[in-house]
């Protein structure tokens, strides 16, 4: 699974449903059932229905098969996959505010620069 930013720029993967992983190795993240988490134990946002949306509910990042949400970009060229780094050991997660309404807004945070919260 490819998460695609704002500009349909391909910015992370997915292969084992689980860890969020940069293009150049980095890991970025992960799944937790549908709260994307750091690995620093920080709530990013929440997956749903193909989307990647911030805290404030906003679209940060999409997958070929997102519904809804605003108009989606035209995908470019993906990158090689480079060799993954070692995953960081996960720290403690914070507990979950309030799900915040949905928007059909891009996040200003679309990008790698979500997962550098």
């Amino acid at each position: 699974m490819t998460f695609y930013d704002s500009t349909g720029t391909p910015v992370a993967y997915c292969d084992d449903g689980e860890k969020i992983w940069l293009f150049d190795g980095t890991p970025a993240g992960y799944l937790k059932g549908t709260l994307v988490y750091s690995y620093g134990g920080t709530l990013l946002g929440r997956f749903d229905s193909g989307w990647i949306r911030d805290n404030a509910g906003c679209c940060a990042l999409f997958t070929e098969s997102a519904s809804g949400g605003p108009v989606k970009p035209a995908k470019r060229i993906m990158p090689m996959k480079q060799a993954k780094r070692n995953t960081p050991l996960r720290r403690n997660t914070y507990i979950v505010p309030n799900r915040k309404t949905d928007r059909n807004a891009w996040s200003d945070l679309s990008g790698e620069v979500f997962f550098e919260q």
